[in-house]
């Protein structure tokens, strides 16, 4: 094999493995994302199987520090459709995120702070792992999204004039 097909091969394997899975675009549209923070998810097997499908919303979730563990609400994983109701999971069960306890501890910290909370933004693989990304925000006003709507449609309208040029 020629060594440039091996290092496509390569690299497409490696764009594979790190494939996003559900994506939360409201999040940063309703936040303003102070720190991100990737964490391992606790996950029964048919949820992962209905992941890799492409059946999980992030939409309404957030995640709290009860007990020092780190724990993610409301995020709907659809059941997976090739198995039986008993085998299946319940789709808005309480799944434990995996961090370390000095990452834990800083988010405890850090969440005591009035206005800011803890958001999934995406869950993607690495590797065979699901991994989920959760972000500290702090909640954006009306008037700031309004603002930032401007912004980006003049970035927009700046950049189909130069295109024309």
């Amino acid at each position: 094999m020629p060594k440039t097909a091996r290092k496509n091969l390569v690299s497409a394997a490696r764009n594979a493995a790190k494939r996003l899975l559900a994506d939360n675009r409201q999040a940063r549209h309703q936040y303003e994302i102070i720190d991100t923070l990737e964490t391992g998810i606790e996950l029964l097997g048919t949820e992962v199987k209905s992941i890799r499908a492409g059946k999980a919303n992030l939409r309404d979730g957030f995640c709290l520090v009860r007990k020092g563990e780190l724990l993610l609400h409301n995020v709907h994983i659809s059941p997976h459709s090739h198995s039986g109701n008993y085998f299946n999971h319940d789709p808005l069960r309480i799944r434990k995120l995996l961090a370390h306890r000095k990452e834990i501890d800083k988010l405890k910290g850090q969440l005591d702070r009035k206005g800011l909370a803890l958001v999934p933004l995406n869950l993607h693989l690495k590797g065979s792992w699901i991994k989920l990304t959760i972000g500290l925000g702090k909640g954006k006003k009306l008037h700031d999204k309004r603002a930032e709507d401007k912004k980006k449609q003049a970035n927009k309208e700046a950049r189909a004039a130069m295109s024309r040029l």
